[in-house]
């Protein structure tokens, strides 16, 4: 089986531009894809523009991940922490009374 390739914005770009002057067949000859791809990236560049190549919902920023993933680990903590606040709270007044 094999693998899809995946290629970045500056290369689809770059590959759409070279298609607009030496035409599809040829770029994608010479890149080694289907010309079909390039026919995909022009429409989705005049469609959505900037917008145009996502990406698969990789960051493009490892900090960023590394942050975001650290933060909900600390928001769970902080829910079991009020949790057995809460239990605590809640065993001392039944001991006082």
């Amino acid at each position: 089986m094999t693998s899809r390739k995946c290629y970045n914005r500056a290369f689809k770009e770059e590959a759409v531009r070279l298609a607009e002057k030496s035409g599809v067949t040829q770029v994608a000859s010479d890149l080694g894809i289907h010309p079909n791809m390039i026919y995909t990236w022009k429409r989705q560049l005049a469609g959505i523009g900037d917008k145009a190549f996502p990406g698969n919902g990789r960051p493009l920023d490892p900090e960023l991940s590394q942050l975001k993933k650290e933060n909900a680990r600390m928001k769970e903590d902080v829910e079991i922490l009020k949790k057995a606040a809460s239990i605590f709270l809640s065993r001392s007044g039944k001991d006082t009374q």
